[in-house]
């Protein structure tokens, strides 16, 4: 690797000179590339030929541009059926947030410093946490994918996340809010208001997602066949998701069979009798057909919430001054979080009292782990007064 100092008169009589870095790249092929000053030629030189040496550097004009690359790494996603809601996160990711700021850098010139500066501008364009994070790992997925074309060697997202992994993890540790009863878990008195109010074709769905905690996905792409009347159970088989398109659970874990109390079991036998046309799916649409997650919210959950009186004030007032009310719980993880805690609660305090893996089985999550950091908090710890005091009881007698 050389640098040496290029001077030349233009057509017009002018004299020019460059400095130029004269090389061969990793793959044996020469390559030169030229800077105004000596101090740019000197440190790309000693810059390229570590890279050179470690098999890491890959030439501007080898190289392609960060849009470039993420058009690659939709076509990657796309070759390995990814999910739709998965493959649009992917584009609105690189279309609203990577393109606007560096689409037109080139993947080669990408170092920690310049992601970091990326990080930051888009913190001031006014883009929370959370979505910076998502960004980022998109920005370093495009890399992984530009990497496994030839087209990049480094990944520098990667080399941040890295060197951030155990602080983040720390820092996440402490942020993390626990799931709490009467705020992101409906409290018993709330549910059984909530199961009180229900009525119509809403009431088999919605008692239910109570007890059984399914996802909404699972809820909507609930067939007939999969329910067993006469063992009182549910076999989650597969889902329906945002889009209404058919697929298989989140995760195996997902594949899962559920028991249910006589009172959901007795509810679908009527439902069953009510629908005209013996649809396929257990709760369609006047149509027959799955119905969409947004119905379901807006005409089903919130109404009965509403008129179950689980409600919180919006902070305005309407024309005469009463306080405006909304529902309380908008979502339907609000019930299977309840379902959740149903499970694990005491039976004394009206719960099943089931074991951790019982209740990951039952939950349908992938690992243990996942219960735990979800809903750990509220198992038993096993050393209350009570049960401190039988055991010192019957240690001493």
């Amino acid at each position: 690797m050389s640098v040496r100092k290029r001077e030349w008169t233009t057509p017009k009589g002018e004299a020019k000179s460059a400095w130029v870095v004269d090389y061969v790249d990793t793959a044996g092929k020469r390559r030169l590339k030229t800077f105004k000053l000596k101090k740019q030629a000197d440190a790309f030189a000693a810059t390229a030929s570590v890279e050179v040496r470690e098999g890491t550097h890959v030439a501007d004009s080898a190289s392609v541009t960060v849009s470039k690359a993420g058009a690659f790494w939709i076509l990657s996603g796309e070759a390995a059926g990814l999910e739709r809601s998965t493959m649009n996160q992917r584009q609105r990711h690189l279309d609203l947030h990577i393109t606007p700021f560096i689409g037109e850098t080139l993947i080669s010139k990408l170092t920690v410093p310049f992601v970091r500066d990326f990080e930051d501008r888009l913190r001031g364009e006014g883009r929370s946490p959370a979505m910076v994070r998502k960004v980022l790992t998109s920005l370093g997925s495009i890399l992984s994918d530009a990497n496994e074309r030839g087209l990049a060697t480094r990944n520098p997202v990667r080399d941040i996340k890295g060197s951030r992994r155990g602080r983040d993890r720390r820092a996440e540790k402490r942020q993390r809010s626990r799931l709490e009863v009467g705020v992101d878990i409906p409290t018993r008195e709330e549910i059984k208001a909530f199961v009180g109010s229900l009525e119509g074709n809403w009431r088999p769905l919605l008692l239910t997602a109570v007890f059984s905690g399914l996802r909404s996905s699972e809820l909507r792409g609930l067939r007939w066949k999969d329910v067993d009347f006469k063992r009182g159970e549910i076999n989650v088989t597969q889902r329906v998701d945002e889009f209404g398109e058919i697929g298989p659970p989140k995760s195996d874990a997902g594949k899962r069979t559920v028991p249910v109390p006589p009172l959901v079991i007795n509810t679908l036998k009527e439902h069953r009798l009510k629908q005209a046309g013996a649809p396929d799916y257990v709760f369609a649409n006047p149509g027959g057909a799955p119905r969409s997650h947004a119905n379901v919210i807006q005409k089903g959950l919130v109404p009965a919430m509403l008129k179950a009186g689980v409600t919180m004030e919006t902070g305005q007032a309407d024309a005469d001054g009463k306080p405006v009310l909304k529902a309380k719980y908008s979502g339907l993880h609000a019930l299977r979080h309840f379902y959740a805690s149903w499970l694990i609660n005491r039976k004394e305090d009206g719960g099943l009292g089931l074991p951790v893996k019982m209740v990951q089985e039952r939950m349908g999550h992938a690992s243990i782990v996942m219960t735990m950091d979800t809903y750990g908090h509220l198992f038993p710890r096993g050393n209350d007064g009570r049960e401190l005091e039988e055991a010192a009881e019957a240690l001493l007698n």
